[in-house]
């Protein structure tokens, strides 16, 4: 990965989780040999690069302590660095010392939701290994979701401001800002009250106006239950309504695509493309 991550943008980035309590994949991958089948989907189904995590944050989830996190996620990432040596592999992670290990192992990226608030060391983790770093607002210090309807008078303004401080704050720790990727959060970690995080992707590009790699992940999200009138999609049910957003936010031009959807995730960006491309000649 160069500076700036890639020249082939929009970059798609498919979602691993080993843990027990993920909305949307919680519990079908904690075996390694469950996780390490899962990997092969996603590389087969085109991802650029998978994300790799190993503690929900989601409503209810419950904090693991750093014995249980590195013993859920580096066996599966030891037999995904071996069936997958060139595959680029991220690590979401709050925890310095688990992105500490994941780095040892070959993971390239750190994924904090903390955007580097919760653990004091990971900066400097960082900032040592020079490797890209996903910053995601969240309303919540700690990354943690909750249910709590977060009121906003301009909520690209607030994420805005957050990102100038979190970046200021990473530089002065020594980390570059060609490393610095943005996220700007959706569902729980906005609001419960879904109308923001519409609000955000709506206004990406006074976002992508900051000059930083954009990263967006609405998959499958609970922002996304309210969009058919009188129904409240199930996670299964938000498949399409988050395919639908994800290709208007490729089309505005976001950086990085996250999904759990990596198979419609693919075949989005690749319709996209076509449409950002030269106009070929018409022929039957």
């Amino acid at each position: 990965m160069s500076s700036r991550i890639s020249e082939r943008f929009p970059l798609l980035l498919g979602v691993l989780n080993v843990t027990p309590d993920s909305f949307s994949d919680g519990g079908k991958f904690l075996k390694v040999e469950a996780a390490r089948l899962q990997a092969q989907r996603i590389v087969e189904a085109g991802a650029d690069w998978l994300d790799l995590g190993g503690e929900s944050t989601g409503p209810g989830s419950v904090e693991v302590s750093l014995e249980e996190e590195l013993q859920r996620v580096l066996p599966v990432l030891e037999v995904i660095r071996a069936d997958h040596p060139e595959l680029t592999v991220s690590i979401d992670t709050w925890k310095a010392e688990v992105a500490r290990r994941c780095l040892s192992m070959g993971t390239k990226v750190i994924n904090d939701v903390t955007a580097l608030r919760r653990d004091p060391t990971m900066a400097e983790v960082v900032a040592e290994a020079e490797v890209p770093v996903i910053l995601m607002h969240a309303k919540e210090a700690d990354g943690r979701t909750t249910r709590q309807v977060q009121h906003y008078d301009d909520v690209i303004s607030t994420v805005k401001a957050f990102f100038e401080e979190r970046v200021r704050w990473a530089t002065d720790q020594g980390i570059k800002e060609e490393q610095i990727i943005l996220d700007p959060g959706l569902g729980f970690f906005i609001s419960a009250e879904a109308c923001y995080s519409f609000e955000i992707v709506r206004r990406l590009h006074e976002l992508k106006a900051l000059g930083f790699p954009l990263l967006l992940g609405p998959s499958r999200k609970s922002f996304l239950a309210g969009v058919s009138t009188g129904k409240t999609l199930s996670t299964e049910e938000r498949l399409i309504p988050g395919v639908a957003l994800s290709a208007i936010a490729a089309w505005l031009g976001i950086d990085i695509l996250r999904t759990h959807d990596v198979q419609e995730g693919r075949l989005l960006l690749d319709t996209v493309k076509k449409l950002q491309s030269p106009r070929m000649p018409f022929s039957i």
